[in-house]
């Protein structure tokens, strides 16, 4: 159960939930480890200003954060779409303390029947941003009451049973919902048109990543070259999350390499050459088993086209693990491709793993396309 708090200091206090299990917690995996977000809370910006990267969104979120404000209303409804790691549930906080509000946090698995949503929702004071992540795992009783309250703010409350049975309407304080969800496709479309403000999170470019590790570096007391910056930056996914988990790490070695000795405990570029190779990440961010995905497509299928059940299979996991956690980002980077005959892996994959393409002809006189 989340508990709420309310603060002048623009750093509202919530309850951090338990974060789902997840099938893999590799360190460049962009998946919140359990526990980690609460070492992550330094690291965190409060304000739109200290929220690197996403220019476009914090434009306009600025715009209607600004004119909600100055006409004394709650800001609309926020529905926050992207990858795990990219900063939905930050930039929840964020809202919260620019609008001067309470926060309080939840997250949908959470929200078990009706009055655990009722509880939270008649608790709010005026403006307040509730936050929900993973909201497309709402259950459908919840997610109906939920309609009424973003746009009433109002409740359907049913007393008694059977001939006496009456629905009461409860009068709750005008507020904020901002719903996060890595699946956006799932999130119900009655749900979703409830919604005023849209906000799509994408990977982070290379200048942001880099900006984010030197901000970091600061916070965490610890020095770092820029070239080091720039391949932990290279090396991370486009992903904060992973950024800084990375970051953490190259500390560790840094520390230990000085040891015993004069030695500076500032990460330099071979700290992190180093400290990647340990970890088995490549420059791209790719761990062992994103490769081992690239080298059984190549070596045990010719390159593809393979079915997901065949290689999920063929590499140990299940499908929705080879679905969600390794294929948006081999798609992504330009590594793999989705057919409608399977997957295949495309030419910049056999270079990054140092093999040659081979020539094959699909009996029609043209090659595959990679």
């Amino acid at each position: 159960m989340a508990r709420k708090a309310r603060s002048n200091d623009a750093s509202p206090k919530t309850e951090t939930l338990p974060e789902p299990d997840f099938p893999n917690t590799g360190i460049a995996r962009p998946e919140a480890i359990p526990g980690e977000d609460d070492r992550d809370q330094a690291l965190r910006p409060k304000r739109l200003s200290e929220f690197l990267g996403q220019q476009a969104m914090k434009d306009n979120l600025q715009v209607f954060i600004h004119a909600a404000k100055e006409r004394g209303e709650s800001l609309d409804h926020l529905f926050l779409i992207g990858p795990p790691g990219l900063g939905k549930t930050t930039l929840a906080k964020v809202v919260a303390n620019e609008l001067e509000t309470g926060f309080v946090q939840t997250s949908a698995p959470a929200l078990d029947k009706p009055k655990d949503l009722v509880g939270l929702l008649t608790n709010l004071k005026k403006g307040d941003v509730f936050f929900i992540d993973e909201i497309h795992r709402l259950k459908p009783a919840i997610e109906e009451l939920l309609y009424i309250a973003m746009e009433d703010y109002e409740l359907d409350w049913i007393v008694g049973q059977g001939p006496m049975a009456r629905t009461l309407r409860i009068p709750i304080q005008p507020f904020t919902l901002v719903g996060a969800t890595t699946k956006a496709g799932v999130v119900s479309s009655p749900l979703i048109s409830r919604f005023g403000i849209t906000c799509r999170f994408s990977f982070y470019v290379q200048e942001d990543m880099e900006a984010i590790v030197h901000r970091s570096a600061g916070l965490l007391g610890v020095k770092i070259k820029p070239d080091a910056a720039s391949l932990l930056a290279k090396s991370s996914r486009g992903t904060p999350r992973v950024v800084n988990r990375l970051l953490r790490r190259m500390r560790d070695f840094a520390q230990f390499a000085a040891t015993g000795s004069k030695a500076s405990t500032a990460i330099s570029l071979n700290v992190v050459r180093d400290g990647l190779d340990r970890l088995e990440i490549d420059s791209l961010g790719l761990e062992k088993q994103d490769r081992d995905i690239l080298r059984m497509i190549i070596e045990r299928y010719k390159g593809g086209p393979v079915g997901a059940e065949t290689l999920a299979i063929s590499v140990g996991e299940s499908v929705e693990t080879l679905e969600d956690y390794y294929e948006p980002f081999l798609i992504q980077v330009g590594l793999l491709q989705r057919t409608p005959r399977g997957r295949m892996v495309t030419s910049f994959a056999y270079g990054h793993l140092g093999l040659k393409p081979p020539t094959r002809d699909t009996g029609n006189g043209e090659g595959f396309l990679f």
